[in-house]
């Protein structure tokens, strides 16, 4: 499995600062852009051509929590968290919510395409804008979830920091994974959530 934090010489741990990993990114894309290996070998090319996509797959996973946290807790336990597609208790009154408000406004949405009267279009624009509102304020109520579970993972780096090194025996035990993995789950959820509604958003708007 590739370690996508050492193929981008970031220290293994649940937040990152991403000015600083885009920086290193470019530094290291520049370097091994396949142009640069324009008059080698067709096996130096291929080369090239695969380090450059590995890592602009490793920095697609580390800029994205959601994603970034699976590698991390694959790395350090040696697999992916299962079960991520079942709703936890305390999440379903959240799960509810979401999905009762995307099928209104899709069954608006239904509507509004066989709607060819400019008066009524006029109407249906004005009840448009109450759903975005509707869907927006949920996105922020969400975002606001995402975001304290984001400073949750700042409070994690410190056992990330003090932990073995990767190798020892001990590590797995000295840090805090299930804690980890809960972030994880919820990151998952809210930002699963997020998409849904932004997405109805921008239908509602077009």
């Amino acid at each position: 499995m590739t370690d996508c934090f050492a193929l981008l010489d970031e220290p293994r741990r649940p937040a990152i600062d991403l000015e600083a990993l885009k920086a290193k990114f470019f530094s290291r894309s520049a370097e091994s852009h396949p142009d640069r290996s324009h008059g080698a070998g067709e096996v130096e090319r291929q080369a090239a051509t695969d380090g450059y996509a590995a890592l602009n797959s490793a920095y697609n996973t580390l800029r994205e929590p959601k994603e970034r946290l699976g590698h991390l807790l694959e790395l350090e336990r040696g697999r992916r968290p299962s079960g991520i597609e079942s709703v936890p208790a305390e999440w379903m009154d959240g799960f509810m919510e979401v999905g009762q408000l995307c099928r209104a406004v899709d069954a608006f949405l239904a509507e509004q395409s066989k709607v060819t009267s400019p008066l009524l279009k006029v109407q249906r624009f004005q009840q448009a804008m109450e759903w975005t509102d509707k869907l927006n304020n949920v996105v922020g109520s969400l975002n606001a979830k995402l975001e304290t579970a984001t400073g949750e993972l700042q409070l994690l780096n410190e056992a990330w920091e003090s932990a073995p090194a990767v190798g020892d025996s001990a590590r797995a035990e000295t840090l805090p994974l299930d804690q980890l993995e809960s972030v994880f789950r919820t990151v998952s959820f809210v930002s699963r959530w997020i998409a849904q509604l932004r997405e109805r958003v921008v239908r509602l708007a077009i």
